[in-house]
């Protein structure tokens, strides 16, 4: 690497890996600034997780270079990076407190018990420290697994799918975790498949389609790139009443609300007459397209793009 950026955390170089003929990443660079919330997004088999994977040095990249807080992956001290797999696996026969400290203690090299008791306090299981990990339900034996993987303060947090079965009372309990670590200064990097989780909860978003990188930068600034050529409407007679629309791309239908994607040159107050006549509108609102939109825009072949996206 010709330099490493003390203000980056990770760093990927001109990145490329390959599984016999088929490039899962090709030409990869990217930079992830200390203290940040990164998010990876792009569809299955895109290069999300074998670059997660690269970054947490289980692959080695073919060409390029990878550099992980200050150091080339393969000399970085991976004792300062807690990592959570898209396969989840725990002793299930352990105790709850036991496999936490196991885990805790085999990476920090002394004793956790503190700070495994306050995981345990924060994220509602406490009650529960004394079970084994198999009488404990799935997102219980999930917030268990994500606790190991932050009870020794790790300086870099590689999340794969970190939200995936979680149901919402669940998957706030992370969120407000991982906005906390953030706030101690902990770098976090995660690959998640919701939109939303994307643009609430990260600083930045890189997006990988066919091993390439296609997006990379904040939320506004991924948007910038697309302009302002979406409508958000409600009407009295919802989607039925914005077929064949003149001057629009798109519509996705949201059941009480519609985005109408507009083609180049389209005046929005042409459509809001359009609609106007056919139905009674409830608002209409011009906006950037949200990033599952941008998501779909790249990811769907333009021979699959229909009225009703």
């Amino acid at each position: 690497m010709k330099g490493i950026n003390a203000t980056n955390a990770v760093e990927l170089e001109t990145v490329t890996k390959t599984f016999g003929k088929t490039a899962a990443v090709a030409d990869l660079s990217l930079a992830v600034p200390a203290g940040s919330i990164y998010g990876f997004i792009g569809p299955n088999g895109s290069g999300k997780t074998t670059t997660l994977r690269m970054i947490m040095g289980i692959f080695y990249p073919d060409r390029g270079s990878v550099c992980v807080l200050g150091e080339p992956v393969r000399q970085a001290n991976l004792d300062r990076v807690g990592y959570l797999p898209e396969e989840r696996g725990l002793y299930k026969r352990m105790k709850v407190r036991e496999i936490l400290r196991f885990y805790g203690e085999l990476k920090a090299g002394h004793s956790v018990r503190r700070e495994v008791d306050l995981w345990l306090e924060k994220l509602g299981l406490a009650e529960h420290g004394n079970k084994k990990i198999e009488a404990l339900s799935k997102g219980m034996s999930q917030k268990v697994q994500f606790i190991a993987t932050v009870v020794a303060q790790p300086q870099l947090l590689v999340l794969d799918e970190p939200f995936s079965g979680l149901d919402p009372v669940n998957a706030e309990a992370i969120r407000s975790a991982i906005l906390e670590l953030r706030r101690q200064g902990t770098t976090v990097i995660l690959s998640t498949h919701d939109m939303n989780v994307a643009e609430t909860l990260c600083d930045f978003i890189f997006m990988i389609f066919q091993g390439r990188k296609v997006l990379d930068g904040t939320l506004t600034a991924i948007q910038d790139q697309y302009g302002s050529d979406t409508v958000r409407v409600r009407t009295e007679d919802g989607a039925g009443a914005l077929e064949g629309l003149a001057g629009v791309e798109a519509v996705r239908d949201l059941g009480q609300r519609q985005e109408l994607r507009l083609t180049r040159g389209t005046d929005p107050q042409d459509v809001l007459c359009a609609i106007l006549s056919r139905t009674r509108v409830r608002s209409f609102e011009l906006a950037k397209p949200s990033l599952h939109d941008i998501f779909v825009r790249i990811a769907r072949p333009a021979d699959q793009e229909d009225d009703h996206a």
